[in-house]
């Protein structure tokens, strides 16, 4: 059944908004709407999938991530990790598991696969998850699963030692795993999951550059489609839509004018009016490759000197930035020479116009380790990968932001998309 254009914008805004959330990593994943595109604008119509799609990441490389996690535990001194659903789970197995209060995990020591702990009545699903290591064992309702990551350790010879727990899981299943085994000392295993994901390889790159020049597109699209009196909800959809012509699920948080200068948006937003600054920010997840693009046009006609100014100021901030970027250059000096470049133009000190940190890494998630921020002396090393995305926010007048992916090689960064050329052209492609 075909549905009236504002229909769909007031059905798929809702959860856009959701959606654009997620991908700044502030809510759950969305439910996408079920809608007809026949009342899409014609250049989110017009949106088409690349001719040839990429592989998606293999057993094998999944194989050689445990083994570079191995390595990463014995030059750390963890004699084990262990690592519940989530993210970090997917990156090294493959395996698909939403957490609840009943756990459900791997146990990695220094050698062998992985050994897996399950709930007893969801075993034979999880069979179907787990491709790597044949070890797995099943707790009832009325057992505990902690137990049986203790007869793991044990059986393996670790009885005593680090054994390192995966950042994200919950505290209730660290600290039940830590008083069932009181001869190891768990601590962090941070510089094992980290260690590995923050470093991507070719594909991974070449995945997220897809991810994030589908998102550019999109962006693009929604621009060309906005028209007077639309809210920030309507646009939300537009993008959650144009995203979905690429096969991604995603969205934007979408901000106008001087509500933009509340950087995740505001709580009484405004509709569109011409000479409003149009702020995109979002993306979508190819293959499980998360994109994270933000682009600041000019609706209409109209521009002042003022707005120009300072969405080019922001511009230059984000290419000293860049230009910062290379092997061994401590993280946070990104961040200070971008504050530099909007304190010498006049916008204030410190915190004062440019309100967070320059940048943060990303991969499967939106962020993730490392972070663009004072204080992290982490050394840049090739295969990082980064948001870089200062902005200038003004209270009752405007906030503006550009934000794009970038990647460390050998001989300094790489831009994952083109940069935003201009007010009236801030998408490129």
């Amino acid at each position: 059944m075909a549905i009236s254009r504002r229909r769909f914008l007031q059905t798929s805004g809702g959860v856009a908004g959701l959606a654009g959330a997620a991908a700044l990593g502030c809510q759950p994943e969305a439910v996408e709407p079920t809608a007809t595109t026949d009342e899409l604008p014609a250049p989110i119509r017009a949106l088409k999938k690349p001719e040839t799609e990429l592989e998606p990441i293999s057993l094998d490389e999944r194989r050689g991530r445990l083994a570079r996690a191995q390595e990463l535990m014995a030059e750390q001194g963890l004699d084990a990790l262990v690592i519940a659903s989530g993210t970090t789970m997917r990156y090294f197995t493959g395996a698909r598991w939403g957490t609840s209060e009943r756990f459900f995990g791997a146990v990695l020591t220094r050698e062998g696969e992985p050994a897996w702990v399950t709930p007893a009545f969801e075993e034979a699903r999880a069979r179907e998850q787990i491709q790597i290591g044949s070890d797995v064992r099943a707790w009832q309702e009325h057992e505990s699963p902690y137990d049986l990551v203790q007869s793991v350790l044990a059986d393996r010879g670790v009885r005593s030692g680090k054994v390192g727990i995966e950042e994200t899981m919950p505290f209730v299943f660290a600290n039940s795993i830590s008083a069932a085994t009181p001869g190891a000392d768990v601590v962090s295993g941070t510089p094992v999951t980290a260690g590995c994901r923050m470093i991507k390889d070719a594909h991974e790159l070449e995945l997220m550059q897809r991810a994030n020049q589908n998102t550019v597109a999109a962006h693009r699209a929604v621009f060309e489609s906005l028209e007077v009196g639309m809210t920030q909800r309507d646009v939300a959809g537009l993008s959650s839509a144009a995203l979905r012509q690429f096969g991604m699920r995603g969205g934007s948080l979408v901000l106008f004018g001087a509500d933009a200068a509340f950087p995740h948006g505001t709580t009484d937003p405004q509709p569109l009016k011409e000479g409003d600054f149009v702020l995109l920010d979002g993306g979508g997840s190819y293959l499980d490759y998360a994109a994270d693009i933000s682009r600041t046009g000019i609706f209409g006609e109209g521009i002042t000197d003022r707005q120009r100014q300072v969405w080019n100021v922001v511009r230059e901030a984000q290419a000293a930035a860049f230009d910062a970027a290379r092997p061994g250059v401590e993280c946070q000096a990104l961040d200070a020479a971008a504050r530099k470049v909007i304190e010498d133009a006049g916008f204030g000190s410190n915190y004062d116009a440019l309100t967070h940190r320059v940048g943060h890494g990303i991969g499967m998630n939106g962020h993730e380790w490392t972070y663009l921020v004072r204080g992290n002396t982490t050394k840049l090393q090739p295969g990082m990968c980064f948001s870089d995305e200062p902005g200038i926010y003004i209270y009752d007048e405007m906030g503006v932001r550009h934000e794009d992916i970038i990647y460390i090689t050998e001989g300094g960064a790489a831009n994952m998309t083109k940069w935003s050329e201009s007010p009236e052209n801030p998408a490129p492609i």
